[in-house]
């Protein structure tokens, strides 16, 4: 019984011994595992991605370096050019001397009266909303007319009430691009040699406002025959509305232009929050016509 029992152990450890796996084979390979997520992977960020379209974290570092050099090397070539801008423009604190003897040549008594909070509102809300918060300049506003002479766009215009004073005091009669920057320079000394009370005064002192009058105090005596103080909404959206082009909107000449410009200068009122559109409708009703019927008391205006 010892020896069938020690025979059958001897056929079982033979029959195991052929079952069991060779240790010495090789086993395979892990490397080349068909898991995903394992080997060569595709899943993205692991290895050698196979998406398309998505760069290698090398190559994003690479190509957000290269962009802030760029944008490094702009700015500072935009300092610098905006620096020398600056140096070649001339100094502005003549900018007051220069309105008295404007207004001496013209007949207009300077300094005028100060400026209405109506005629004000009007002017800023449609030549310079940003008035008085900028730095004599409105970058937004000069951004849209580049990109509108570079597609062949319509320039809307971008000049700031600091460059119109600049171009009526230092400017007048003279175009082109160079002239443009200039003003830019002039603009930007102009809001930190004065307050935007004494540009608002000077500009309203030196404006053209057509036929014959010059500053705000002759318009409004020559239109309605009151003086600036006195100006009711329609009246100094209507002077506001025509030192863009004081000729060719002269309500005497074409009320019709001149309305529209009022118009204009009315909805402008609404947009910033001055007026109601109520208010600026009943503003709007009166006729240019009517506004201008007490021209006949201007030499008894006194301002």
């Amino acid at each position: 019984m010892d020896g069938r029992d020690a025979s059958t152990r001897g056929a079982d450890a033979l029959d195991g011994g052929a079952v069991a796996p060779d240790r010495g084979a090789v086993a395979p390979d892990r490397g080349a595992s068909t898991v995903p997520g394992r080997g060569a992977s595709t899943v993205p960020g692991r290895g050698a991605s196979t998406v398309p379209g998505r760069p290698l974290p090398g190559v994003r570092r690479l190509s957000l370096r290269r962009f802030l050099i760029v944008f490094g090397a702009l700015l500072t070539t935009g300092i610098v050019a905006f620096a020398g801008l600056l140096a070649a423009t001339p100094s502005v604190r003549d900018a007051e001397a220069l309105a008295r003897a404007q207004d001496r040549a013209h007949h207009a008594a300077f300094p005028g009266p100060p400026v209405p909070a109506r005629f004000a509102a009007a002017i800023e809300a449609t030549e310079d909303h940003r008035f008085g918060s900028e730095p004599g300049i409105d970058p937004l506003a000069i951004g849209r007319v580049v990109a509108a002479r570079l597609t062949g766009g319509i320039d809307q215009g971008g000049a700031t009430i600091y460059q119109q004073l600049a171009k009526m005091l230092y400017t007048s009669g003279r175009s082109g691009v160079a002239v443009e920057l200039e003003q830019i320079g002039l603009a930007v000394k102009l809001s930190m040699s004065y307050s935007s009370r004494q540009i608002l005064q000077m500009y309203a002192d030196v404006a053209y406002f057509g036929n014959g009058y010059y500053g705000l105090a002759a318009a409004s005596c020559g239109y309605f025959g009151i003086p600036p103080g006195r100006l009711s909404w329609p009246q100094a959206a209507l002077l506001a509305g025509l030192v863009q082009a004081p000729s060719a909107d002269n309500p005497r000449q074409h009320p019709g232009r001149a309305r529209q410009r009022e118009a204009h200068v009315l909805g402008r009122l609404v947009a910033v929050r001055k007026l109601t559109p109520a208010q600026a409708a009943a503003a709007l009703a009166q006729p240019v016509t009517r506004l201008v019927a007490n021209s006949a008391a201007a030499g008894r205006c006194a301002v």
